[in-house]
C-alpha cells in the first residue's frame, strides 16, 4: 500500500469515528433532554368533581372539589406553566411547582395555603361539572398531557378507571368523575 493510500484510509476511518461519536452524542442528548419523556410520566390520576354534600360555594365544599396529578416516573417534573383545564375555559396555571418523582399532588378549587402535597385554584365558584366535563393537563407550550372526562360527551379514550366498583371510577373521589 502507498503512503497516500494511508494516509486517505487512515482519514477515512478517523472521518468515520469522529461522525459516529457526535451522532451519539447527539442522540444522548436529544433523549436526555426530550421532555416527552419525562411529561409521559405524568398523568391525571383522579377528579372529584362533585363535593361531598351541598354544593354552598364554601371554602369546604369547593376544597373537597379537586383534581390529582400523579407523576410515576423517578425523577421530579417541573410544573411551572402547565394548566389545568375544564370545557368551559376555566383554567388554573402551575406557578413556580415541582412535582416530585412518584408523587401526587391535589388541586383544590376553593382557597388555601399551597403545600408540595395540595394546591389552591382559589376560586370562588365550582369548576368542574358533576353531569358532563373534562379535565385536560397541558405542558406551558399547550401540549397536550393528558384528559379524563365524564359525563355524556366522554371521549372515547377518556373512559379509564368507569364503573362502580373501580376506585376511580363514577362518583366521589375517583378518576374520570368530577362536578358543581
Amino acid at each position: 500500500m502507498s503512503v497516500s493510500t494511508s494516509v486517505t484510509a487512515r482519514r477515512m476511518v478517523a472521518a468515520a469515528l469522529a461522525a459516529g461519536a457526535l451522532v451519539g452524542s447527539a442522540s444522548v442528548s436529544a433523549s436526555a433532554a426530550d421532555p416527552r419523556f419525562d411529561r409521559s410520566h405524568v398523568a391525571i390520576s383522579r377528579v372529584q368533581s362533585d363535593a361531598p354534600g351541598f354544593d354552598d360555594r364554601s371554602a369546604r365544599s369547593l376544597n373537597a372539589e379537586w383534581v390529582e396529578i400523579t407523576n410515576s416516573g423517578r425523577r421530579g417534573i417541573n410544573l411551572d406553566g402547565w394548566t389545568l383545564s375544564d370545557r368551559d375555559g376555566n383554567r388554573y396555571t402551575f406557578n413556580h411547582y415541582r412535582l416530585g418523582g412518584r408523587a401526587t399532588v391535589r388541586i383544590h378549587t376553593g382557597y388555601g395555603r399551597d403545600t408540595s402535597r395540595d394546591l389552591y385554584q382559589d376560586r370562588r365558584n365550582e369548576v368542574w361539572d358533576n353531569r358532563s366535563d373534562a379535565a385536560t393537563l397541558r405542558t406551558e407550550r399547550g401540549r397536550f398531557v393528558d384528559s379524563v372526562s365524564w359525563g355524556r360527551h366522554h371521549d372515547r379514550d377518556d373512559n379509564r378507571g368507569h364503573g362502580r366498583d373501580d376506585h376511580r371510577g363514577h362518583g366521589g373521589d375517583h378518576r374520570g368523575h368530577g362536578g358543581h
